[in-house]
């Protein structure tokens, strides 16, 4: 008790401590979410599991004592990343969702003693697992046929990859039954065996290319590519170990379930066993410490479930996990260096990142030489001082982190460091905004930042180019063809189908696109600038009130707050950036090249709906939210984020979520798709 007591007052001076909880709980929703589309999306990690769990929880522990700043689109409450534009979207029918970690003996205990709690009257046993470090996948048999495999992307909606699934020798495509569910969801884990991984990168490098930081990034790149054939080569395998949609067929157990996939072809873990008490737990634990080296796939910790599925179904789950099975992780392997220097690497987002630079030292089988410091405010609260001796910890093939410092090996001769006041690539002063914990360039020619820019910049919501996607930005920016966003309207065709993989019809395609952008509204470009801030909504309102670029840069902070949800924060983003000269030449240029700069007068728009205000919540069938908001612009509407008094009617579609209570709640009317489309005919 006296160690869970300890642990408590610990979390509470913690949280205490902080200046502002609301900026912390902001800066906490960033970086969670930042990781979380680098892990989901773009299968390259930046911080291992137990760093990103670290962060989690600290985000809990602050939305739990300060209830007032938590939204239900904090990463707290969903789960992964977005689905992929190269892929159809598709809905799960039952959510897949993520499992509660833990990483102590103590933890382990405490979820064993809630479940026998709520299961009083029952007998509990659990199904043990290997946890795979792979990548979650859903297949769906029709009358034992594959019809679909989807990954998990947000919980909710997921990529259609099927294609690329049938590529996978593990994966049957009908199952081996003559009495099949009429419609069955496997639900299991993609991954690459060690060997191939290892023959994988080597291929990589000897191309030149980057190699794959492991083997669950390596699966998770393999599935994102477009050539089915390609992925056939990966060396993927899959393991089945749960259920999602059954018709036909009834489990008892886990156990059985597991015994039905195998029987009908579907693999599932050798290395399953029942544990009936926490001591067998305890033990299953610290024998797969032991042999997990020894094993040919990757697997970074173990899974316990709830043996019986009435006794799942009667601990229910949370808005993120079920309630009724847990992750055991190994601990991160940690050991002592020291501290050589602190250098600043700018990133993607103009974020400056401070970096160890450590003695080198081996750890969990790799030399490391190099630690993320993530931020000024890490660095103080960790009392890291250049020359200290640290201990770091490193848990997979991620950057490590330095967890502590041993202030008791100091000599006096240690340094004090202190974050540059101008960005290191480029020059710029770089700015630190109140309640920010991250100091940034906003330089919108920085070189350290232009893959993002030209990514964001080209996106479907910005200046649409279709075919401006990684790979192309990539090589763009690696061979020094395009040095800012103005290059890009100077390319010729020759040009781009001299790259690799480009071709002449690709590169004709992609002028083509990007010739055509030029004619974009300014709300587009105002978006695609990327400045800080401005999101899709702020840049219409922007365009629309000021009419012109030239006008919107001249702009004084009074008229910026007269628009319509321009406060302060966004007016002060935007004098940063419009009071820049580097940025204002940019501009200059992209006038100069036909890039449009002023906003057209809409054709077709009626005044029907002037005055009234409206929320869009859930998932419409014959309209995206965006072309529902522009059909009620079209029209002189507003739409708003939030529900108030002022709302003149909530339009539900499916999974509305808390906007359909709050309109219940202010006796807001509610319309439904028919209603809604039917209104839209009448006043066009």
């Amino acid at each position: 008790m006296g160690n869970t007591q300890e642990r408590i007052y610990g979390i509470q001076r913690r949280i205490l401590s902080v200046k502002s909880p609301k900026a912390e709980i902001q800066r906490l929703r960033r970086e969670i979410d930042r990781h979380n589309r680098l892990y989901y999306e773009i299968a390259k990690p930046q911080v291992s599991d137990a760093e990103f769990d670290r962060l989690m929880k600290r985000l809990e522990e602050f939305e739990a004592r300060y209830p007032e700043y938590r939204l239900v689109n904090s990463p707290t409450q969903h789960v992964g990343g977005k689905p992929q534009m190269n892929f159809k979207s598709v809905r799960h029918e039952i959510p897949m969702l993520s499992i509660d970690n833990t990483y102590s003996r103590e933890e382990l205990a405490a979820f064993d003693e809630r479940v026998r709690k709520n299961l009083a009257n029952s007998v509990v046993e659990y199904a043990m697992e290997l946890k795979i470090d792979g990548v979650s996948l859903s297949l769906i048999y029709e009358k034992g046929h594959l019809a679909l495999a989807a990954t998990r992307g947000d919980g909710t909606f997921g990529d259609d990859i099927t294609e690329n699934i049938r590529r996978v020798r593990d994966i049957p495509e009908k199952l081996k039954t003559t009495r099949p569910p009429a419609r069955l969801e496997v639900r299991g884990e993609i991954f690459i065996p060690k060997k191939d991984f290892e023959a994988i990168n080597a291929e990589k490098e000897k191309r030149g290319e980057e190699p794959f930081a492991n083997a669950r990034n390596a699966a998770a790149g393999s599935l994102k590519l477009l050539d089915a054939e390609t992925v056939s080569k990966r060396g993927l395998h899959f393991l089945a170990h749960g259920l999602g949609v059954c018709k036909g067929h009834v489990f008892k157990t886990h156990e059985e379930l597991l015994r039905f996939y195998k029987e009908v072809g579907l693999p599932v873990s050798r290395h399953f066993r029942l544990c009936r008490s926490l001591s067998e737990m305890f033990q299953a634990c610290d024998e797969w410490q032991k042999k997990k080296d020894d094993l040919d796939f990757e697997t970074d910790g173990l899974v316990f479930k709830v043996n019986e599925v009435a006794s799942q179904a009667d601990l229910g789950k949370t808005s993120k996990s079920p309630r009724w099975l847990i992750a055991y992780k190994y601990p991160a392997e940690q050991v002592k260096t020291q501290l050589l220097d602190i250098t600043v690497q700018v990133g993607r987002t103009g974020v400056l990142t401070p970096v160890a630079n450590l003695k080198p030292v081996h750890v969990a089988g790799t030399t490391v030489s190099r630690a993320t410091l993530h931020n000024e405010d890490e660095i103080e609260r960790l009392g890291l001082k250049i020359g200290d001796w640290v201990m770091i910890e490193k848990s997979g093939e991620i950057i490590p982190q330095i967890v502590s410092v041993l202030e008791k090996e100091r000599r006096g001769r240690e340094k004090t460091f202190t974050m540059p006041e101008k960005c290191p690539a480029c020059g710029s002063k770089i700015i630190r905004e109140e309640e920010e914990v991250a100091l940034r360039c906003v330089n919108l020619s920085c070189p350290a930042q232009l893959k993002a820019r030209l990514l964001h910049f080209g996106s479907r919501r910005a200046m649409d180019i279709e075919g401006l996607g990684d790979q192309v930005v990539e090589k763009f920016v690696d061979m020094h063809i395009v040095k800012d966003v103005t290059d890009l309207y100077g390319l010729v065709p020759q040009q781009i189908a001299e790259l690799e993989r480009m071709g002449e019809k690709s590169a004709s395609n992609l002028c083509t696109q990007i010739e055509k952008s030029k004619r974009n509204e300014l709300s587009r470009l105002i978006f695609g600038l990327g400045i800080r801030h401005v999101g899709e909504t702020s840049a219409r309102l922007l365009a629309e009130y000021f009419h012109s670029m030239d006008h919107l840069a001249r702009a004084e902070r009074e008229d910026l707050e007269k628009v319509e949800s321009i406060g302060e924060t966004v007016s002060k983003s935007l004098l940063e950036f419009f009071g820049r000269k580097e940025n204002l030449k940019v501009l200059k240029r992209l006038e100069e090249l036909g890039v449009n700069m002023k906003q057209p007068e809409r054709a077709g728009t009626s005044s029907e709906l002037a005055g009234q205000q409206f929320v869009l919540t859930g998932t419409l069938e014959g309209f995206t939210r965006d072309e529902a908001a522009q059909e009620i612009r079209k029209r002189g509407g507003k739409v708003a984020s939030a529900v108030s008094k002022k709302t003149t009617a909530v339009i539900c579609g499916s999974e509305a979520g808390s906007k359909l209570a709050d309109a219940q709640k202010l006796g807001v009317p509610v319309w439904d798709e028919k209603n809604f489309t039917q209104r839209m005919r009448r006043s066009g």
